[in-house]
């Protein structure tokens, strides 16, 4: 049967809350200035002067100096249970955890002040924040600064104390010593009973250290600018919100009065704009005629001396789709150059031309409704009338070579072109795509490729005057006939009683 935790707490044997502070380690190494700032290395240092200096072996003098055999015993006995303490305080100082425990249980002042006077604000809260921050986990430390410190650094100095991480200990003289314990079930009772005391001193630590910097926060006099400056900057733009809105109702009183004095001026500024455009595209022209002579007669030369076949022509088209500073820019890059490399420059523009004019062919609109069909052939209206009709067959044929041939084809044009069969040209075809292309299929036309594949009734054989009439019947003449068609012309469509007439 298990023991109760109640037999645990009479069996367990506390720590002595005296056991860790019987000696001061700090001073049996000569460090007591600087205590827990005292570095690892000093600790050290300081070890190996304090343990040759006071090694039993180096106090023999003291020894020879007692007259009585138990003087003498009783300061050997001295000697060597110094030296065991400096060693004790070696051991305890160097080991990171329990050196840790050993400064946590240091004296140390917790007071935290509540209340001052706005003067003395940065002396009475400056050495507290610095006395708790050597619990602090991350070092340095950000100072409390004072009154010329930027607010930057004065948040940036709240921050680190709202997310304070302590290393603190807390060692308490109710803990129980593990080493002490009779059994597994007994030492895990120890130590859950241990953290509870930990984490309640822990919390108590961290409400202190909550309430020190809430305390200064609130009494701190650059917070408290920053405070009456923003319900300054509160009230400023209430204020400005009132002032904003009966100017904006006197604006609109004011624009009501401009508006009409506005449309005066737009008018008389249009008009002044219409001089203005008419002078400007006139000197545009005067200047476009001058840039094209100029350009003319940079590219006499290369004309004169026919390099690179460029024609009259080329040099004419270039004139005439060329913009000004497109112009202007040419016949600079042409006056850098002589011979063959104006003819060079000439070419890359004719090149550059062709394409763009090929680009804008195919990105035109088309325009349905400048067509006509006539008996199932596609006339192009306007200008485009003296044009060769597209027939059905050519345009079910153009349709299945845009399909057959998709966008990125070499030379998908001429391919198409070569496919069609019937010596359209590039041109032509490109025109059909946005035309002839998108226009519905004539129902009419299609009833009437319907009847041609389709298959011819059997004939019969004797005809109709030839067959035995029954006796009692009347021939179909006059009024009965025309009735008898009449019904079989409705019974058919538009364009089939059309095509049987």
């Amino acid at each position: 049967m298990m023991p109760s935790s109640e037999s645990y707490s009479t069996q367990g044997k506390k720590k002595s809350g005296a056991e860790g502070k019987q000696q001061d380690h700090y001073a049996l190494l000569g460090l007591s200035h600087l205590r827990y700032l005292a570095t690892e290395e000093q600790i050290r240092n300081s070890y190996r002067e304090t343990a040759l200096k006071h090694h039993p072996d180096k106090q023999a003098a003291l020894l020879l100096a007692e007259e009585t055999e138990t003087a003498k015993q009783a300061k050997k006995d001295e000697i060597e249970n110094h030296f065991k303490a400096i060693q004790e305080a070696y051991e305890m100082l160097i080991d990171p955890a329990r050196r840790r425990i050993y400064d946590s249980t240091d004296e140390f002042d917790d007071e935290i002040p509540t209340d001052c006077a706005p003067r003395d604000f940065f002396k009475v809260f400056g050495p507290v924040f610095m006395r708790n921050g050597r619990w602090s986990v991350n070092q340095p430390i950000p100072s409390l600064g004072d009154e010329s410190t930027a607010l930057k650094e004065v948040d940036s100095f709240y921050n680190f104390w709202y997310s304070f991480k302590s290393w603190r200990e807390f060692p308490n003289e109710d803990e129980f010593d593990l080493e002490q314990a009779e059994s597994r079930d007994h030492k895990r009772w120890m130590e859950r009973q241990n953290a509870k005391l930990t984490e309640k001193a822990r919390k108590e630590d961290y409400a202190q250290i909550r309430a020190l910097v809430d305390n200064a926060y609130k009494r701190d006099p650059r917070i408290q600018k920053r405070r009456e400056e923003e319900k300054a900057e509160k009230q400023r733009k209430k204020e400005a919100k009132y002032l904003a809105k009966k100017l904006q109702e006197e604006e609109a009183i004011r624009i009501a009065e401009e508006q009409r004095c506005q449309k005066e001026e737009e008018e008389r500024r249009a008009a002044e704009a219409a001089l203005h455009q008419k002078k400007t595209r006139e000197k545009e022209k005067k200047l476009l005629r001058k840039e094209r002579t100029r350009f003319r007669t940079l590219s006499g030369p290369v004309l004169s001396q026919h390099l690179l076949d460029v024609t009259k022509d080329d040099v004419e088209s270039l004139c005439l789709s060329l913009e000004i500073e497109q112009l202007r820019n040419l016949c600079e890059k042409i006056e850098a150059k002589e011979g063959l490399e104006k003819a060079k420059l000439l070419k890359e523009a004719l090149g550059c031309n062709h394409n763009l004019k090929e680009d804008q062919k195919q990105d035109k609109t088309p325009k349905e409704n400048g067509s006509v069909a006539v008996n199932g052939s596609v006339i192009l209206s306007g200008s485009e009338k003296k044009e060769k009709p597209w027939g059905r067959e050519e345009i079910e044929m153009l349709r299945k070579g845009v399909q057959k041939y998709p966008k990125g084809t070499s030379r998908r044009w001429d391919v198409i072109s070569e496919y069609i069969g019937t010596g359209r040209s590039v041109e032509d075809i490109l025109k059909a795509t946005k035309t002839v292309l998108l226009q519905k299929p004539d129902n009419a036309k299609a009833f009437d490729s319907f009847l041609e594949k389709r298959k011819p009734a059997q004939s019969i054989a004797a005809p109709l005057t030839t067959r035995r009439k029954p006796k009692g019947c009347l021939p179909v003449t006059g009024l009965m006939a025309m009735m008898l068609r009449r019904l079989m012309q409705r019974s058919l469509p538009a364009k089939a009683r059309t095509q049987k007439n």
